[in-house]
């Protein structure tokens, strides 16, 4: 049986595809990975074939332009105009990437097809093979559930601008949708055809269950988040054993792959709420969203570029970061009491999440930290006990959470599970 397995966004949305690939290569499926560039690495030794939508969509994450976007403090008039900019810039990008998709998808011609919600022409591939998709979401929020909004509005404003939450993003994936049509010359599908689908896919939520739950419904499940085994081969230096050896209760900053126009500024603020509290802390420069100085106390913060979380979570007190949702669940995972600090979306709901299920204080986003907001935030996320047992109750459960089965019987599943007309 052959499976093609499609993602589009940073290494939190690649993180749960990767997951599932390996699950079936082990149970003797023909698994194709279609991601952005950088994402090469992690796919091409692990017994699938690797297929790319090109580097320019995480290049242009990785941008000024994506930087402003993500994680500066512009007010909300630049900040609008600089997603319209965004929005100009990715045109071409967005053109290319479903080029790719439908010369990958009919190349291959794939059994089943699991895609993210960013990929957009396993949609078409579905009203053309009906029952051959299932969309995996790793954030939430994207179907009606009552007391919420969509994900892109996060909030609640009752349930009747709740439901039309829903139905204004699902008009602008339509129109998408068709725009991308257009651009490749495609006249025989309509706007009811694709309207059918959004409304009755298949969907997979690559989330615990401790923090998103939802009614029984045939089509749309929540199985825990997936997360590949740790393959590394990554070793920790003397340095950071010695750190680690030298203090009982660490606190770990990361903001993974997100960055922002000012990282000396950021890490200068938390640098300051810690030394200023004796907090020995670690920070992971990852991509950038936080820098190391040139001086610094050495034996109050050690600085990391890269570090496996598998293996420092279980080694930390608690964690800071931004809020992804791999992030999210594996500092969950290993019991550490979290702190969010925002920086664009899907991470905004994961921060009130968190809050909610009573694993850690509720975060600022990145523009708006100061060490005046920030102080009791770490202060509660440190010194409060409820945090940590809360943590660890949701840490216990994670473990017990397997949906292997289900997922593969999901993928086995050949019933047409709606008609097109």
């Amino acid at each position: 049986m052959k499976i093609l397995l499609t993602a589009i966004g940073s290494r939190g949305d690649i993180e749960p595809f990767l997951a599932i690939g390996d699950l079936l290569v082990t149970r003797g499926y023909n698994v194709t990975c279609l991601f952005p560039e950088q994402f090469r690495d992690l796919v091409v030794n692990s017994n699938m074939r690797f297929e790319t939508l090109g580097p320019e969509f995480i290049e242009l994450l990785d941008s000024d332009l994506g930087k402003s976007v993500m994680g500066s403090d512009l007010n909300q008039v630049n900040k609008i105009r600089s997603y319209i900019k965004l929005a100009k810039v990715s045109r071409e990008i967005n053109k290319k990437m479903f080029q790719d998709q439908i010369d990958v998808i009919n190349e291959i011609n794939p059994d089943k097809i699991v895609y993210h919600p960013k990929t957009l022409y396993p949609v078409i591939w579905e009203i053309k093979k009906p029952g051959s998709t299932i969309m995996v979401s790793p954030v939430p929020y994207l179907h009606y559930v009552k007391g919420h909004t969509h994900l892109a509005f996060n909030s609640n404003y009752g349930e009747f601008l709740n439901k039309m939450t829903f139905k204004i993003a699902e008009f602008g994936l339509l129109q998408t949708i068709m725009t991308s049509l257009k651009w490749v010359g495609e006249k025989r599908i309509n706007k009811n055809q694709v309207k059918s689908i959004l409304k009755n896919r298949s969907l997979i939520y690559s989330i615990s269950p401790q923090l998103f739950k939802i009614e029984n419904n045939e089509k749309i499940k929540v199985l825990g988040y997936r997360q590949r085994k740790s393959k590394s081969d990554w070793e920790p230096d003397t340095k950071l054993i010695d750190f680690l050896n030298n203090h009982k209760k660490i606190l770990f900053i990361t903001f993974g792959s997100m960055t922002n126009p000012e990282p000396e500024k950021k890490t200068k603020i938390f640098m300051d709420v810690l030394a200023k509290n004796n907090i020995p802390a670690i920070f992971n420069t990852a991509s950038g969203g936080l820098v190391e100085p040139g001086f610094y106390d050495h034996n109050l913060f050690h600085f990391v570029s890269e570090i496996p979380y598998d293996w420092i979570f279980k080694k930390v007190y608690a964690v800071i970061h931004h809020g992804g949702s791999g992030t999210t669940h594996m500092g969950l995972k290993f019991g550490c009491p979290t702190l969010i600090i925002p920086h664009i979306i899907d991470q905004f709901l994961w921060n009130k999440l968190i809050y909610d299920a009573g694993a850690g204080p509720k975060g600022d986003k990145i523009g708006k930290i100061t060490p005046e907001k920030l102080e009791p935030k770490i202060l509660g996320l440190m010194l409060n006990a409820s945090y940590k047992e809360k943590a660890v109750t949701i840490s216990e459960n994670m473990k017990k959470e397997d949906y292997d089965n289900e997922i593969l019987n999901l993928i086995d599943a050949s019933d047409k599970i709606h008609t097109v007309s």
